[in-house]
């Protein structure tokens, strides 16, 4: 598909901005005029804190988390101080999420995640089954893909993720959850919750297991070090991340495996910090995702 995107238009709304050489190394203007097909963006319509300003720079103010496959950053895109006016969609922080390729990648599971998945470009696939140069950046562009438009998908059905802002090869532009200062929400592994808040999150995370699987997917990989509990609002409920893997319950053989696995990681969790026994209950939990499951 050619891009539509006009750099031109780009260098020149820059320049009337400020001049590239100003930007510190830490900076880049940024890459959202890049993500002109619709296909690259959030769902519409975009929340108003989106910062769509061609005049915006991206700058990176460190380290979120490392991982097996993929390395998350924190990053604020704004317009300059001097031309804010207080509204939204002048400011936001994002992740910034960027996959390596397979050789610089801890992770050597995922065709166990990927098995009935299709690479639908062909020059791609068999780049990716040569394992060329090409073929290495493509398979890293397809990771950063698929948590794209499972996020796309998941945030769409009204299910507890953040929401995708944009993806630009292997980079994925996310919702950050946390404070306004930048303080990142903790992981539910670094929560001590009593068991009230154990018991409330458990229904939450019981509701998110069930409704992945009304849409005919497991997490694959669910755990308390992949769930955030959001400090905004009052009740700081539980948002799911880290979704490249989610496999499809009828394709992938080791479907119904990964969301017995989900279930009793997270519920043996629960448990264990004083969570109803009933509202965790592992089996519980994997009967109603079976019933659940969309009719194939």
């Amino acid at each position: 598909m050619t891009s539509s995107f006009d750099w031109d238009t780009f260098y020149a709304l820059s320049l009337a901005t400020g001049d590239v050489d100003d930007l510190d190394d830490d900076q880049r203007w940024s890459t959202w005029p890049e993500t002109a097909h619709t296909v690259d963006r959030g769902p519409q319509p975009f929340p108003d804190w989106i910062v769509q300003h061609e005049g915006a720079i991206d700058t990176e103010l460190g380290v979120l988390k490392t991982g097996k496959e993929a390395d998350a950053f924190l990053l604020e895109r704004a317009l300059p101080e001097h031309e804010r006016t207080g509204a939204p969609g002048e400011a936001a922080l994002l992740v910034a999420k960027r996959y390596r390729s397979p050789e610089h990648t801890s992770f050597h599971r995922s065709h166990e995640y990927t098995q009935g998945r299709r690479v639908k470009d062909s020059r791609e696939a068999r780049a990716m089954a040569k394992g060329t140069a090409f073929g290495r950046q493509a398979a890293a562009g397809r990771w950063a893909r698929a948590e794209f438009d499972v996020l796309t998908r998941l945030w769409s059905a009204g299910l507890a993720v953040p929401y995708p802002v944009q993806i630009l090869g292997t980079e994925l532009l996310m919702e950050f959850i946390g404070t306004e200062d930048g303080t990142a929400a903790p992981r539910l592994q670094e929560t001590r919750p009593d068991p009230q808040t154990a018991t409330h999150w458990a229904e939450d995370l019981r509701s998110f297991v069930v409704d992945l699987a009304a849409l005919g997917l497991a997490h694959g990989d669910l755990s308390p070090y992949n769930i955030l509990v959001d400090p905004r609002g009052d009740r700081h409920d539980p948002v799911v991340i880290d979704v490249p893997q989610v496999v499809d319950l009828v394709v992938n053989t080791s479907g119904q495996t990964f969301l017995r696995r989900d279930c009793e990681n997270v519920c043996t969790w629960l448990r264990a910090h004083g969570a109803d026994p009933a509202a965790a209950d592992a089996e519980e939990w994997i009967a109603a995702a079976r019933t659940a499951q969309e009719p194939r």
